[in-house]
Parts: C-alpha cells; structure tokens; sequence
C-alpha cells in the first residue's frame, strides 16, 4: 500500500501551516471543498495541473486520518437533554 500521507506537508510559512499538497500551496481543505461542491477528480486535476490522483487520495486519507482520531467529549449540558 502506498504511504499517501508522504505527499501532505505542514509548514508554518506555507498556509499558516495548513496542511499541503507537498510543493504547492494547495490544502488539503481546499481539495476536500472542490470535492464537496461537485467537482470531480478530473475537474480539480484539469484545474489545478499539477496535482494528480494521487494527491487527491493522499488529500482524502489525510482527512480521514485526522477524522478518525478525533474524540467527541459529552458535556454536562448533552448528557442532560438527552
């Protein structure tokens, strides 16, 4: 399998240090709002030359990544209305 995240890049001088294609300025945030408007991989690749598939996967994987090591913290006020 490959290592996708290879591709991603935090540096603070880039983006305020948001995660990056590498070698570009272009977020993972970025990619995964062109996605959720309707664009297609083809649409953001044909947009943006300098990205390839893979870099969208890395983009995807990155977010899932982060996603699934966020932990939800139940408040007093959740635990009471529900």
């Amino acid at each position: 399998m490959e290592n996708l995240i290879s591709y991603i890049s935090i540096n603070p001088e880039i983006r305020f240090g948001k995660p990056c294609i590498k070698g570009t300025r272009i977020t993972v945030t970025d990619i995964l709002q062109w996605l959720a408007s309707g664009m297609s991989c083809e649409d953001i690749i044909d947009d943006y030359p300098m990205l390839e598939d893979v870099h969208i996967r890395a983009a995807l994987s990155y977010a899932a990544n982060r996603e699934s090591s966020i932990k939800v913290l139940t408040t007093y006020a959740d635990a009471v209305t529900a």
